[in-house]
C-alpha cells in the first residue's frame, strides 16, 4: 500500500513538488498571521511588564491611560503616597504621535517619566538613562534612533542619551522617554497662536477681567499657561501587600479608577486588540478553506488522470480502503510538503515585518494537526471519486 502511493508520487513528483511549494506559502502566511497576534500580545505584556508598575491610578471612569485618554492632576501622587501598601508612585504621560528623525517622520509613543521611579526603562543596550530636566532622551532600538540623534518633538529637539530593547506600545510603536515636564508640555500646551487667541478671550472675558480687582487677569493667565495635568500615576506596592486590598482604598478615598495588573491585561487583550485579533482569526479560516480546495483539486486531478490504473487495481482484487489509503497518503504527503515550506517561509519571513512576530512550537504543532485534518478531509472527494471506478474500465476500449 505504502509501495502504491510512493510510486504514484515519484511518477508525477513534479506537481507534488510545485503544489506542496504553493501550498506552502499559504501555510507560511497562516503561520505568519498567528505569529503577528502573538506578537501584539507580547507587545501588550511586554508594555505592561516594562513599565514596573503593580496599579495603574486613572481618571475615574476611564480605562486609561492605553486603551482610553486620561487626564489627572499631578499632586494625585502624593496622596497617593500615604495610601496603606503603597511604596513608590510617579506621574507619567503616554502620547502616540509622529516624531522628526531629519526629514523623517517615525511613528512613536512619547513617554513622560521620573528618573528612578516607575515607568522608567528597566535596561539599556547603549548610552545611559535620563538625568536631566529636560531635552534629553531614551529611544527604543526599533525606532531607528542612535546615541547622540537629536529628535524633534513639538517645538523642541532632544538628545538621545540611552538606547532600549521591547519597549513599546500596544500597538507595537516604539517607545521614546523624555522628561515628565517636557512631556507635559508637548501633550497639553497649545501653540502659540492658541495660545495668544486664549488670552484675548480671556481678557475680553469681564468676570475674569474686572476692572476693580487689579492682578485678577495676570493670575488667570498664569494659571492658563500651567499644566498640572498627567494621565496616570504608576504604583509599585510594599512586599507583603495584595494588589485588590491597596487599590479599593485609593477607588474609595481618592475617586480615582484603579487598575491591577491583570484587569490592565485584560484591557489591553481583550478589549483593545481584540477587533484585530478577529480579523486575524477570519483571515486563518480564510486561509484554511483556501489551503483545503488547494489540496483537494490536486488530489482529484491526480485520480482522475489514473482512473484506469485504479480500475486495474480492483480487477486483481486490490481491497477498497487499499485504494482510499493510498489517496489519503498522496493528500497527507502534499500536506507534510506545504508544511515544511511553510515553516521555512514564516521563520524567513519574521526579521523583515514591520511589526513584531512570535512564532511559538504550540502553534506550529497545532498548524500541523490542522493541515493533516484538513488534507484527510480534501483527499475525501477524490477517494469518492475513485471507489466509483468500474473495474470494467481496465479493459474498455
Amino acid at each position: 500500500m505504502i509501495s502504491l502511493a510512493g510510486r504514484d508520487i515519484l511518477r508525477s513528483w513534479n506537481k507534488f513538488v510545485f503544489t506542496g511549494i504553493g501550498l506552502g506559502l499559504l501555510i507560511g502566511v497562516t503561520l505568519s498571521m498567528a505569529g503577528v497576534y502573538r506578537g501584539m500580545v507580547d507587545d501588550a505584556q511586554a508594555l505592561l511588564l516594562n513599565s514596573g508598575a503593580d496599579l495603574w491610578v486613572v481618571q475615574k471612569d476611564t480605562l486609561g491611560p492605553y486603551a482610553e485618554s486620561s487626564s489627572i492632576y499631578d499632586d494625585v501622587y502624593r496622596d497617593l503616597l500615604a495610601m496603606p501598601g503603597v511604596g513608590q508612585a510617579a506621574n507619567v504621560t503616554y502620547l502616540t504621535m509622529q516624531v522628526r528623525r531629519g526629514q523623517e517622520d517615525v511613528r512613536a509613543m512619547v513617554v513622560g517619566i521620573l528618573p528612578d521611579g516607575p515607568g522608567e526603562p528597566k535596561y539599556l543596550l547603549a548610552g545611559r538613562q535620563i538625568t536631566r530636566s529636560h531635552y534629553e532622551a531614551v529611544a527604543d532600538i526599533a525606532s531607528g534612533f542612535k546615541i547622540g540623534d537629536r529628535i524633534h518633538i513639538r517645538r523642541n529637539d532632544f538628545t538621545v542619551v540611552g538606547l532600549t530593547r521591547r519597549m513599546v506600545s500596544s500597538g507595537g510603536d516604539p517607545m521614546v522617554f523624555i522628561p515628565l515636564k517636557d512631556a507635559q508640555e508637548a501633550q497639553f500646551l497649545k501653540d502659540n497662536d492658541a495660545i495668544i487667541n486664549q488670552r484675548q478671550r480671556t481678557a475680553a472675558n469681564p468676570s475674569l477681567n474686572r476692572p476693580g480687582v487689579p492682578g485678577l487677569l495676570d493670575a488667570v493667565l498664569a494659571s492658563q499657561d500651567h499644566n498640572p495635568f498627567v494621565n496616570a500615576v504608576l504604583v509599585q506596592m510594599k512586599p507583603g501587600f495584595v494588589a485588590d486590598e491597596v487599590a479599593e482604598p485609593i477607588r474609595r478615598w481618592q475617586h480615582l479608577q484603579v487598575y491591577t495588573r491583570a484587569q490592565m491585561e485584560e484591557i489591553l487583550v481583550a478589549k483593545l486588540i481584540a477587533t484585530s485579533a478577529r480579523q486575524i482569526g477570519m483571515f486563518l479560516v480564510i486561509l484554511a478553506l483556501v489551503s483545503a480546495a488547494i489540496v483537494a483539486f490536486i488530489i482529484y486531478t491526480l485520480t482522475l488522470g489514473k482512473i484506469r490504473e485504479i480500475a486495474v487495481l480492483k480487477l486483481i482484487g486490490t481491497r477498497n480502503r487499499t485504494i482510499a489509503a493510498m489517496i489519503m497518503q498522496q493528500a497527507i504527503a502534499l500536506g507534510l510538503i506545504g508544511f515544511v515550506v511553510g515553516k521555512i517561509v514564516a521563520t524567513c519571513l519574521v526579521p523583515i515585518f514591520p511589526k513584531y512576530v512570535l512564532l511559538i512550537p504550540q502553534d506550529s504543532i497545532r498548524g500541523f494537526i490542522a493541515v493533516i485534518v484538513i488534507c484527510i478531509l480534501a483527499s475525501l472527494l477524490a477517494i469518492h471519486a475513485a471507489l466509483k471506478v468500474d473495474p470494467a474500465e481496465a479493459i474498455g476500449a
